[in-house]
């Protein structure tokens, strides 16, 4: 077993959210200094800068996830997380079918720029991104399972599209593995509010929108495997662990 310090939820200039130095490059780079070992991107209901991000974090030899923040269409958030880009890649072709296409307007909800190999600039998304899609929960995570990822309720501990807030609980139907929170500080009171939350696996994540608030130094969960692992080899450790499909443990 070894430790990983992660910071599983962090959007790039993509989402209209998101800073526009938010580039693939740079949250590697701060990735690295803050000590992370893997990173995983998240844009709302896209992966198209995935690739460049699996380049940088390359290079800067920390483990990336390709995945993406979901809007179902209960209007709650779920982090996809996928073993392989082109997993990732394949899902989120199936999502841009079961988007609602609104025209972006940037001057109100931002800018969403696809970056290119050179960290550069190739476009931008023409549609919004963070509206809801057509995928209900539970289709969500059936979709997110069949393409071999992890779905993951995201930001729980939060009014604004979390899943106790809009659902009042826990469904039944899916029955989540793990849950995402924003910050340590609730976990405690939720757990006793919503006793089958303490059966949980956890992580906590800084839904990063900004350069400085890419997690500082991680959220460390234990792997089966050694601490000189391929990135590939940590990634399949990461998503058995949410998936339950595989040991593992938190801090």
């Amino acid at each position: 077993m070894s430790a990983y310090a992660c910071d599983l939820h962090i959007h790039s200039c993509l989402s209209p959210c998101g800073d526009d130095e938010m580039t693939p490059y740079s949250i590697a780079g701060m990735a690295k200094l803050n000590g992370l070992t893997i990173a995983a991107l998240t844009d709302h209901n896209t992966c198209g800068n995935c690739e460049t991000f699996f380049t940088a974090c390359e290079q800067y030899r920390i483990a990336p996830v390709a995945g993406m923040e979901l809007t179902t269409s209960e209007d709650v958030h779920l982090l996809c997380l996928f073993r392989t880009l082109a997993d990732a890649k394949a899902f989120a072709a199936l999502v841009d079918t079961r988007r609602i296409k609104i025209r972006n307007r940037p001057e109100i909800f931002g800018r969403q720029i696809r970056i290119g190999p050179d960290d550069e600039p190739v476009g931008e998304e023409e549609f919004l991104l963070v509206n809801a899609t057509d995928l209900s929960l539970e289709e969500a995570a059936s979709q997110v399972a069949g393409f071999g990822g992890a779905a993951v309720p995201a930001h729980i501990d939060r009014e604004a599209n979390g899943l106790l807030a809009v659902l009042g609980g826990l469904p039944e139907r899916p029955d989540f593995p793990a849950v995402e929170y924003r910050g340590a500080s609730r976990i405690c009171e939720l757990e006793q509010a919503y006793p089958k939350l303490a059966g949980k696996r956890r992580i906590v994540s800084s839904d990063a929108h900004r350069l400085e608030d890419i997690a500082d130094p991680g959220y460390k969960i234990d792997l089966p495997c050694p601490a000189d692992a391929d990135a590939q080899t940590i990634r399949n450790a990461l998503i058995d662990y949410l998936a339950e499909n595989g040991s593992g443990g938190h801090e």
